[in-house]
């Protein structure tokens, strides 16, 4: 583990049997509240786009809003949402996608991104990859380019790595963590 992973891993709170026996939450939250860490979180995410044209930042719901803010900030790009169903007030394009404990819905405005502009996706951490997997189609669907997508987070054993990367879509991470 790099100095700079180390130090993020360690700003990372676990949480052992939540949100069920044997699983290990990680929790941003502390990061995020550790201002030189979150600083350092949103610079390595940024880092390999500084200078490249990036159009539109896509965040998911929630932690995906906070980290995508900043990086589409730093970036100088816009910032798109993509939330659970029902939450988005004009008109949306919707896709179903895979949990780890069942299947939900996500939701983006149609008129988001423009055909051909080049988007990044951020979120907090990548497990199963079934939201990231479901955000990628959906921008897709919309015309978006994904130029890569970027967690914080990855837990390999979990294999959503692969599964993005099978799409085609680049896949940067900051931290890695065992097990589930």
């Amino acid at each position: 583990m790099t100095k700079i992973s180390s130090h993020l891993a360690d700003a990372i709170r676990s949480i052992p049997d939540y949100p069920k026996p044997g699983i290990i939450f990680r929790d941003i939250t502390t990061l995020l509240g550790d201002a030189r860490a979150f600083r350092r979180a949103i610079d390595e995410l940024v880092q390999p786009y500084a200078g490249l044209k990036i159009d539109k930042i896509a965040g998911m719901e929630a932690r995906g809003f906070i980290l995508g803010g900043a990086v589409a900030h730093q970036l100088s790009a816009g910032f798109v949402p993509i939330r659970k169903k029902g939450k988005l007030p004009h008109e949306t394009v919707r896709i179903a996608y895979s949990l780890e404990y069942g299947v939900d819905e996500m939701e983006i405005h149609m008129d988001a991104v423009k055909p051909g502009e080049k988007v990044i996706l951020v979120d907090d951490l990548i497990a199963t990859g079934g939201t990231a997997v479901g955000a990628v189609q959906l921008l897709r669907q919309i015309g978006a380019d994904v130029v890569s997508a970027c967690f914080v987070i990855d837990l390999p054993e979990l294999g959503g790595r692969n599964k993005l990367e099978a799409l085609g879509v680049e896949v940067r991470t900051l931290v890695e963590f065992e097990g589930h």
